[in-house]
């Protein structure tokens, strides 16, 4: 099922808040396993075959952090049911996710023809990465223990299960576990309702409507300058209000529960420097590959050149994880060397003078977001061979065609880039700064003004009357 559809929108998700607020009448525990399972309902109208690796992969994490956290083990055994539960769930997601990209490389080098077709399951690399990291913060100690219907909600929430954000445990389940949240409140819901549509706005208003352009680069066999630049940018911008308009989505949705979800984009394209588009972008699987991989390697703590290294690793995974494709691992392995590069620098030039500091932002901004466009291209090309047709195409500025279907679409592309470094992001719009130490003290009521409130039904009904028959989340493949 999809957010932006008309049976989520008008029967699913009134029934589930309904169901919810009156079951929280009669019992704390009763909400939460009706949340469980409309979540998992959720996930059965699209992927019904597997609900039950879903639930097995729920019992399996549940079982080895109960050992972590609850079983007297030795450190020995302690580390070893660790390694059953990182390796179980990795070993699941390698077969599902990358069986098939392994076998087709096997063939390439071997000369051999074995075929592997696995359907993908839906969410499995997003509810994989929220258990690993519940299972590495069991073993450190850092975990109480949790009923397992809290559990199950935890992991099956259906405003995140599909495309994120990853969460946390400690910043979930204490809210699941919560009476207050069981009661309807009348601020919270409506701030969902404006942030839904915000959501749903970027989605079937700006990223449906720019996709058209991506083809212009990416289904031409050979795309002049002009063709390449613009459908590049297309994606890029088509990408963005994507992937953050589902995160907006997802926010508002919990928000209606009372529950509120971390933020996962802090307008990415603005920043200044790649370490910074990484704080902004995704941010919960930048914080996942930070606190889980990176760290895990050793972070910055053995010295500059294995600092490098441990970037290099954790970005090449990071693409990996978003798919099985070349494509993927160069995108990774991109981003890595620009990681590289920024940190050099900066151990290079620790002060910027002063006078110096705002043309160094401008051009700072300039690099990184033409850095993340060539990323982009890998990111979304069919092949690494496509991916470089379309890089040398940007590259060759004498072959230019700018007819009418390349000036509109250049006009578009300006609007799009105009609304992502002139607009207000979705945080600033509502003054939503969940960080895990706010909760409660966003969202102030002095915002809801009448004028405001009649843009917001606006945008509502431009969403909604922007809903296509079936238009799926870029990252639901992922």
């Amino acid at each position: 099922m999809l957010f932006n559809s008309y049976p989520f929108i008008l029967l699913f998700l009134p029934a589930v808040l309904a169901g919810y607020f009156w079951l929280g009448r009669r019992s704390n525990l009763a909400p939460v396993i009706w949340l469980a399972l409309a979540s998992l309902t959720f996930y059965a109208i699209g992927s019904w075959q597997f609900v039950a690796l879903l639930l097995v992969s729920i019992a399996f994490n549940y079982g080895v952090g109960y050992l972590l956290i609850a079983a007297k083990l030795a450190p020995m055994q302690r580390k070893a049911a660790l390694a059953l539960g990182v390796v179980g769930d990795l070993l699941v997601l390698g077969i599902f996710k990358y069986a098939g990209f392994v076998a087709e490389n096997i063939n390439a080098l071997a000369g051999t023809h074995v075929a592997v077709h696995i359907l993908l399951p839906v969410g499995i690399s997003f509810y994989t990465f929220t258990q690993i990291a519940f299972l590495v913060d069991a073993y450190r100690g850092q975990v109480a223990r949790y009923a397992l219907p809290h559990y199950a909600l935890f992991v099956t929430y259906f405003p995140h299960l599909i495309a994120g954000p990853i969460l946390h445990h400690k910043d979930m389940i204490p809210q699941f576990e919560r009476k207050e949240t069981k009661y309807p409140d009348a601020h919270l819901i409506l701030c969902g309702i404006v942030i839904f549509a915000i959501g749903l706005f970027k989605k079937t208003c700006l990223a449906d409507g720019i996709q058209p352009l991506v083809a212009l680069a990416f289904e031409a066999r050979s795309p002049s300058f002009d063709q390449a630049w613009c459908g590049a940018l297309a994606y890029t911008f088509q990408l963005y209000f994507d992937f953050s308009g589902y995160s907006d989505m997802a926010i508002g949705i919990s928000l209606m529960f009372g529950i509120f979800l971390p933020v996962n984009f802090n307008s990415p394209y603005k920043a200044t420097s790649i370490v910074e588009f990484w704080r902004g972008w995704h941010m919960t699987l930048s914080q996942f590959l930070r606190d889980y991989l990176y760290i895990s390697l050793g972070g910055n703590r053995r010295g500059r050149v294995l600092r490098y290294v441990n970037l290099m690793i954790t970005m090449l995974l990071g693409g990996l994880w978003h798919g099985a494709a070349w494509t993927f691992v160069a995108w990774g392995a991109l981003h890595g060397a620009y990681l590289c590069v920024n940190h050099a620098f900066n151990a290079l030039v620790p002060n910027v003078p002063a006078l110096l500091l705002r043309p160094v932002r401008i051009v700072g901004a300039v690099l990184t977001f033409l850095a993340v466009v060539v990323a982009w291209v890998f990111f979304r090309a069919e092949s690494v061979t496509w991916a470089l047709r379309v890089l040398h195409a940007m590259a060759d500025p004498s072959n230019i065609v700018l007819g009418r279907e390349e000036i509109a679409a250049l006009v578009l592309v300006s609007i799009y880039a105009a609304l992502v470094w002139l607009a207000p992001n979705t945080q600033a719009i509502m003054g939503y700064e969940h960080d895990n130490r706010r909760v409660g003290e966003a969202l102030p009521a002095g915002r809801m003004r009448p004028l405001f409130l009649y843009g917001a039904s606006l945008v509502l009904a431009l969403g909604i009357l922007g809903i296509q028959s079936h238009s799926e989340f870029i990252y639901f493949r992922f």
